[in-house]
């Protein structure tokens, strides 16, 4: 499709939680295609392991033919190019949320002049769900269910 409108969503995802499940469901209805980009940083140590998220993931939009997932190891505006999409897609939470994303996303536009960056406000029901929060609870033993859209192994430390 060469005037498709495509979109990726990026981020560590670690874990993936009904808040970035909302975003991807709602941008379904702007974009033609949504490519959930779990970026791979290796200044970071995961928790969850890239694979399993990926294929918790991809469970989680099996119904969608539209939304795929892919892992990239490049700066974000490059793997956007380098995949057809014209637009980066993010969630914001809150105000401090909108302060990070901003230069980011104008460090993304000097790499790819192509690319927009497109905001999407947090459904209320989600704004307090972070994944640092999803995973101390489960780190901790916590039923984090309701905050995951996808059944967790059960943590052994």
């Amino acid at each position: 499709m060469e005037n498709s409108k495509i979109a990726i969503f990026p981020g560590s995802f670690d874990p993936f939680t009904r808040g970035h499940e909302d975003v991807v469901r709602r941008a379904i209805g702007l974009f033609d295609r949504v490519i959930i980009a779990i970026g791979y940083n290796s200044q970071k140590k995961r928790f969850f392991e890239v694979e399993m998220m990926k294929k918790a993931i991809a469970s989680t939009f099996a119904d969608e033919p539209r939304v795929s997932v892919e892992i990239y190891y490049e700066l974000t505006a490059s793997f956007a190019a380098k995949v057809g999409a014209r637009f980066i897609l993010r969630g914001i939470r809150n105000t401090t949320d909108f302060e990070y994303e901003t230069p980011i996303s104008q460090a993304n536009k000097h790499v790819n002049a192509e690319i927009e960056t497109v905001f999407l406000i947090t459904s209320p029901q989600y704004t307090f769900i972070s994944s640092s929060i999803v995973r101390d609870l489960y780190r901790f033993g916590q039923d984090v269910s309701k905050f995951v859209p996808y059944p967790l192994p059960i943590f052994e430390p």
